[in-house]
């Protein structure tokens, strides 16, 4: 199977399934001299690790993560850093009956058309599982960017039709609260109508915004390798992502260019600055030393509760619940997925940068 990884320079490879014996991820490229520990990947995994509301699968996993290589005495080596963590709460027989009929809305029907087989026991390298080796590679790219001042902080924008207003924007109520959302009023409604969803043997999607503050002018290329093209490649690679936006997104497509266009100034301080952000930070393709903002939509969780119509093996039409442990909605666990991934495609376009000028290497080697 190709494609299981991402980046250029700073490159990570994930593998495992969701009921095989462990999952994890190899990063390379990660520059010698950074202290780095367990603790360090941890905080990230705990945010997207099961069992912590009544909104996330009950599944109940440690998600302890083991660093195998690339680290020694504390700090990075510059070689390859092999991280794992074990499965430990399985269920694969909820699974089993599974393996002769495909589940609406899963890659059942299209991963078994391609390979002719597939590891049904949960989704496999389908499974939401797999953005474990993600998160992980994820907080080193965090670590290294907070190292040049760079901070990467995504969160819960919406869940259906359910908004946060910016008026009561307060990160630290994100990270506290069962949805992620950084508006305590917007929070309350949207656990409202996740349990009625619950109720209802139901699953709900939402939106997850992502800003990068304190990103330099000039990362990026103009074309193929434009610095949104990648973003939206890294978010899209996401599961249950089905769209991405980048600055006001969609919107663009109702204003004018009077109204689009961010006007240039230069600030008390000299500096080149915008009146407005509508572009999310990038100008063909390339930063402009704004705030980077990026948002990705996800779709509901495929797996509910109630009988839906599917075919089996056999070409039968067929009728179906499905059982197991799933998540009501995937947006609060998928939070530090989104950060993870615009961290890494982010680091990855700072290292490819500093070959872009002769002077840049100059400086380096002289």
């Amino acid at each position: 199977m190709a494609g299981s990884s991402f980046g250029n320079i700073f490159r990570i490879t994930t593998w495992g399934e969701s009921h095989g014996a462990a999952i994890g991820v190899v990063v390379d490229g990660c520059p010698a001299g950074l202290e780095l520990s367990e603790e360090d990947i941890q905080v990230y995994l705990d945010r997207r690790k099961p069992g912590n509301s009544q909104f996330s699968t009950q599944r109940k996993e440690d998600d302890k993560v083991e660093i195998l290589s690339g680290v020694f005495e504390g700090k990075t080596t510059g070689t390859p850093i092999s991280m794992l963590v074990r499965n430990t709460s399985q269920r694969s027989s909820d699974y089993s009956e599974i393996a002769s009929y495909y589940r609406p809305g899963h890659a059942d029907y299209t991963f078994d058309k391609k390979y002719g087989f597939r590891d049904y026991r949960g989704g496999g390298r389908s499974s939401g599982r797999e953005t474990i080796g993600r998160v992980a590679g994820g907080a080193i790219a965090a670590k290294l960017l907070k190292e040049l001042g760079i901070n990467v902080v995504a969160y819960t924008e919406s869940i259906d039709d359910i908004q946060i207003s910016m008026k009561n924007f307060d990160i630290y109520e994100a990270r506290r609260n069962k949805t992620g959302m950084p508006d305590k009023y917007a929070s309350e409604k949207a656990e409202i109508y996740l349990t009625e969803c619950m109720k209802k043997l139901d699953s709900a999607g939402g939106v997850i915004a992502c800003v990068a503050h304190n990103i330099p002018v000039g990362i990026g290329d103009p074309v193929f390798e434009k610095l949104d093209a990648n973003l939206a490649k890294a978010l899209m690679s996401i599961g249950a992502v089905k769209a991405v936006e980048i600055g006001d997104g969609t919107k663009v497509a109702e204003t004018t260019g009077s109204k689009n266009n961010d006007s240039f100034r230069i600030d008390e301080y000299g500096n080149v600055s915008k009146i407005t952000n509508h572009s999310g930070g990038i100008l063909g393709g390339i930063s402009d030393g704004s705030e980077l903002v990026v948002r990705a939509y996800f779709k509901p969780t495929p797996s509910i509760f109630q009988e839906q119509k599917t075919i089996n093996k056999n070409g039968e039409n067929i009728d179906i619940q499905i059982k197991g442990r799933h998540d009501p909605i995937i947006v609060p666990r998928a939070i530090v997925v989104v950060e993870a991934m615009t961290a890494i495609t982010i680091l990855d376009e700072l290292l490819l940068n500093m070959s872009a000028r002769v002077d840049n290497i100059k400086k380096f080697y002289e």
